[in-house]
C-alpha cells in the first residue's frame, strides 16, 4: 500500500506537469527520468561501500532486550530465535583503509565476524570498539583503498526530504529502498537519551547497520530499530550522532558521554508533583543527585526545577538528556533553574559519565535510596506524618555514624510501618533539610511547617540520605 501510494503521487506529479503543456508531453517524461536517474545514482554512489555482515557467537550469548514493539534489524530467515546464529546485518565503510559503522547489536558477543563486499571478497573483521548504550560498533578489514561512503549532516535533514535505505533484508543483500524522512528527534526510550530519525523506507531485519541516504548519496544515519515487520515505522541514528560516537570508538575503542549525574522527571511527565511548583507548566525536577556527580560539587540542589540549559527550554527529562550529551566533558554549561519561587542562575561544569553506567538524566520510578511505596494504601492512614525526628546536632547524628559537618535540618530517627512517612519513603537516619521551600533549622523549625500543613496538599521534603541528596513527597 505504502508503495503503491508512492506510486500515485509521481505519476500525479508528471500529470500536473503535462497539464500545464497540454501542447507537449516532454516536460513531465523529462522531470520523471531525472528523478529516476537521481534515485539510481544514489545507489550507484552508495552501494560499493555498504556491507553484509556475518557474525557467529554461541547460542547462549545475550542480546539485549527491548521496549516491546520494537525489534533491531536483525536476521532470521528461517524464524530461529534470535540467539541462535549466524546473524547478518549491515554496515557501511566510512575510511578507505576498512573503518566499518555498524549496529553493536550486529556483532555483539561474535566470536568471528566475516564481511563480504559489493564485488563479493570476503574478509575478517576485528572489533575496534562497541557501545551498547547507542547501540553502534566500529569494526575493521584489513586493506586499503576501499570505497567508502560520504558522511552528511543530519542536523539539516528535513522532514519529508526522500530517504533511501540500503541493506541485507531477509537474506537479500543490496535491496535498494526509497521513501522519506517522517519525523525527526523520536525518543524511544532506548539509546542513552539520543534520538532517531524516522523513515517509512521500507526496512526490515537484516537492515541494522546499513545506511540511511539522502538524494545526493550522503549517510544521515545509520538504520538500527523498526516497529513490527514492513509496517513504514523504521528508526536511525542520526549520523552527527554517529560522528561523535564512532570517533571514540575508533581510537579508544569505547565512548565517553558527558554528565551532571542527577535524577530528575519532567514536570509535564509527572502530574503529581506539579502541585508543589505553582505557577510553573514545565520544567525539570532535580530528584536526587549521585554522589561524587559534577552536580554534588556545583550550585544545584534537589528540589530544583531546570527551566533553561545554554538558553534553552528544557520541558521534559529527554530534552535535558539530549542538551548535557550535545556538551564536551569538562565544559561549563549555563543553567536557570526555579528554586522555591525564584528564579536562580548560576553554571555547572559537566564531567564523565563512570562505568559502570549511572545515568546522567533518567526518570526514576523513585528517588535514589527510597524505598518503594506499598501496593496499596493502609485502610486507616494516621492524623500524624508516623516519624520522629531531632534537631541535627553533632551528638543527635553520632548513632547513626553521620559525618555531616554542615549544620542545621532535622534527623528521622524513627519510621512508623505503613505511615505517611514510610509511604513517601522516607528512612530513618534521613536529614532533613528544607520543607516546603523553607529551610530547617532544627526541630521546631520542622513542627512549625507540619502544624501548619494542609492535609490535603502534602509538603515536599528536601533530604539527605548518606552521601546522596533526593527529596520525598509527605502527605499527612
Amino acid at each position: 500500500m505504502k508503495r503503491a501510494s508512492f506510486l500515485i503521487a509521481l505519476f500525479g506529479f508528471a500529470a500536473s506537469l503535462g497539464a500545464q503543456t497540454p501542447t507537449s508531453p516532454a516536460p513531465a517524461a523529462s522531470s520523471l527520468r531525472h528523478l529516476n536517474d537521481s534515485f539510481a545514482d544514489v545507489f550507484e554512489k552508495v552501494a560499493p561501500s555498504v556491507v553484509v555482515i556475518e557474525s557467529s557467537r554461541p547460542a547462549t550469548a545475550p542480546i539485549s532486550g527491548l521496549p516491546q514493539g520494537l525489534e533491531f534489524f536483525l536476521q532470521y530467515p528461517d524464524g530461529r530465535p534470535v540467539r541462535e546464529q549466524p546473524n547478518v546485518g549491515s554496515g557501511v565503510i566510512f575510511r578507505e583503509d576498512g573503518h566499518i559503522l555498524t549496529n553493536n547489536h550486529v556483532v555483539e558477543g561474535a566470536d568471528r565476524i566475516t564481511v563480504q563486499l559489493k564485488d563479493g571478497r570476503k574478509f575478517d573483521a576485528r572489533v575496534l570498539g562497541t557501545d551498547e548504550r547507542s547501540d553502534l560498533a566500529v569494526i575493521k578489514i584489513e586493506g586499503k583503498g576501499f570505497a567508502a561512503a560520504e558522511l552528511g549532516d543530519s542536523d539539516a535533514v528535513r522532514v519529508g526530504q526522500f530517504a533511501f535505505a540500503i541493506g541485507t533484508p531477509l537474506d537479500l543483500p543490496y535491496t535498494f529502498t526509497v521513501g522519506v524522512v517522517s519525523a525527526k528527534g523520536r525518543n524511544l526510550e532506548v539509546g542513552a537519551g539520543y534520538d532517531f530519525i524516522q523513515t517509512d523506507a521500507s526496512i526490515n531485519p537484516g537492515n541494522s547497520g546499513g545506511p540511511l541516504c539522502d538524494i545526493d548519496g550522503k549517510v544521515v544515519g545509520i538504520n538500527t530499530l523498526i516497529s513490527g515487520t514492513n509496517r513504514g515505522l523504521g528508526f536511525s541514528i542520526p549520523i552527527n550522532t554517529v560522528k561523535k560516537i564512532t570517533s571514540q570508538l575508533a581510537e579508544k575503542g569505547r565512548a565517553s558521554r558527558p554528565w551532571l549525574g542527577i535524577v530528575i522527571t519532567g514536570l509535564q511527565e509527572a502530574a503529581q508533583l506539579q502541585r508543589y511548583f505553582p505557577g510553573l507548566e514545565k520544567g525539570v525536577v532535580v530528584r536526587g543527585i549521585e554522589t561524587g556527580a559534577p552536580a554534588e560539587s556545583s550550585d544545584l540542589r534537589t528540589g530544583d526545577v531546570i527551566l533553561k540549559v545554554d538558553g534553552h527550554e528544557v520541558g521534559a527529562a529527554v530534552e535535558l538528556q539530549h542538551e548535557i550529551l550535545s556538551k564536551e566533558i569538562g565544559q561549563r554549561v549555563a543553567l536557570e533553574v526555579w528554586r522555591a519561587g525564584r528564579i536562580v542562575k548560576f553554571d555547572i561544569r559537566t564531567g564523565e559519565q563512570p562505568d559502570p553506567y549511572i545515568r546522567a538524566s533518567t526518570t526514576p520510578s523513585r528517588s535514589p535510596g527510597q524505598r518503594p511505596a506499598p501496593s496499596s494504601p493502609p485502610l486507616t492512614r494516621p492524623s500524624s506524618p508516623g516519624f520522629s525526628y531531632e534537631s541535627a546536632t553533632p551528638g543527635a547524628l553520632r548513632p547513626f555514624g553521620s559525618e555531616r559537618s554542615s549544620a542545621g535540618g532535622v534527623i528521622v530517627t524513627n519510621v512508623e510501618p505503613g505511615s505517611p512517612a514510610a509511604v513517601a519513603g522516607i528512612e530513618k537516619g534521613d536529614i532533613i533539610t528544607d520543607a516546603g521551600g523553607r529551610p530547617l533549622g532544627s526541630k521546631k523549625d520542622l513542627e512549625t511547617v507540619l502544624k501548619d500543613l494542609d492535609p490535603g496538599r502534602g509538603i515536599l521534603l528536601l533530604l539527605e540520605r548518606g552521601q546522596a541528596r533526593t527529596f520525598a513527597i509527605l502527605k499527612p
